[in-house]
């Protein structure tokens, strides 16, 4: 895929921020093999219905993907279907919006089964609408050459076996729900009557918490410096010396703009973030766009209904910025978020000895007793 990116920036939305924001895009095409060639930022007070950038703008985006050997064209905020069969007819090449690209990550990362289904649903969400007219169908994007799409008589059969498929991937992820709330009342349940504090890590992707859970708990996950790597949720326990036990919870990466497909679709992993006593926060601080990634984040969870958890900023990578350990009393990040912060490295163990403490003291506002002895 040889691609050309697209976005708009209006009054909701400043042009430093739209740059963020398509530098972002940039990033997710990188992860599923494509090549950036170059950007389009237009200046609209509202996307256009037909075109969403208007047809002179498209007839325009199209001579210079021809130009420079472009094969794609990504738009950085979701297209309605209508959108993307017009666009395709103006620019003749293939056309695709962010949610395309998301799924399709998620798709090569997952590695579970319900990771999978989960993927899979919305996958056939999202794609259910555009049955109709040219189709796009990213896992065959090798070339980046759309193709047309069947005859109405065919296109109805498809949707009714899709509608199937998604009722059918539906009702076993319910089940492998009440299989994950008989694990969690198995966990919680305790013969000696000890309390168990869950917290759960939440963050931007590639912040860091997969690498925050191993230093917390000791336990063996997968690290890498890429988007989403790892997809399933992860509990690990760690003992306080009174004999409390901490569960805690990593979950997946969010993004900015999380098509609307995958926070359903992962509603029951993320129900991990319902159920939580408390939210430790990992924020990537040496990341220029760390405070929006912080607000995509807030978003997220108000989707979830989880905005009114007691938080703790874990604000990581500091390493990058300071050379010592002492000198991250230095930084003044933690004035920037509202509410408990503590500056780590989860990497070089930097801090955490401070986040387990402020752990110890919000679970123990929580519980309403003494953790440490």
């Amino acid at each position: 895929m040889r691609a050309i990116l697209v976005g708009i920036w209006n009054r909701d939305i400043t042009r430093e921020e739209a740059r963020g924001s398509l530098r972002e895009l940039k990033g997710l095409v990188e992860a599923v093999g494509g090549k950036t060639l170059g950007w389009v930022l237009q200046n609209r007070v509202r996307p256009d219905p037909k075109y969403y950038i208007g047809a002179g703008k498209a007839r325009q985006i199209g001579e210079i993907s021809r130009g420079v050997g472009a094969d794609t064209v990504v738009f950085d905020d979701p297209l309605t279907p209508s959108q993307v069969r017009n666009l395709e007819r103006v620019l003749g090449l293939t056309v695709l919006d962010r949610t395309d690209l998301v799924i399709e990550i998620f798709s090569r990362r997952a590695k579970s089964k319900e990771a999978k289904l989960q993927v899979e649903l919305a996958r056939l969400t999202h794609d259910l609408p555009r049955i109709y007219g040219r189709g796009k169908v990213l896992s065959r994007l090798g070339g980046g050459v759309g193709t047309r799409g069947p005859g109405e008589q065919e296109a109805e059969i498809r949707r009714r076996v899709i509608k199937r498929r998604i009722h059918q991937i539906r009702e076993e992820l319910e089940e492998i729900k009440k299989r994950r709330r008989l694990q969690r009342k198995r966990r919680e349940r305790s013969e000696t009557g000890e309390r168990i504090l869950k917290v759960v890590l939440v963050g931007y992707t590639n912040a860091g918490k997969s690498t925050l859970l191993k230093v917390l708990t000791g336990r063996e996950t997968f690290v890498a410096d890429m988007l989403f790597a790892t997809l399933d949720t992860k509990t690990s326990a760690r003992y306080l010396p009174s004999g409390i036990k901490v569960l805690f919870t990593d979950t997946v990466g969010f993004i900015r703009k999380l098509p609307p497909e995958l926070i359903e679709s992962f509603r029951a992993t993320l129900e991990e973030v319902v159920e939580a006593d408390l939210i430790v926060h990992v924020v990537d601080v040496s990341d220029d766009m760390w405070l929006d990634h912080v607000q995509a984040v807030k978003e997220v969870l108000r989707e979830l209904s989880a905005d009114n958890k007691p938080v703790i900023y874990a604000l990581n990578k500091a390493d990058r910025l300071v050379e010592k350990e002492e000198d991250l009393e230095h930084l003044p990040h933690t004035a920037f978020v509202d509410g408990k912060a503590v500056l780590i490295s989860a990497e070089k163990g930097w801090g955490v000895e401070s986040l387990i403490s402020e752990v110890i003291r919000t679970g123990e506002e929580v519980l309403g007793l003494q953790l440490v002895e």
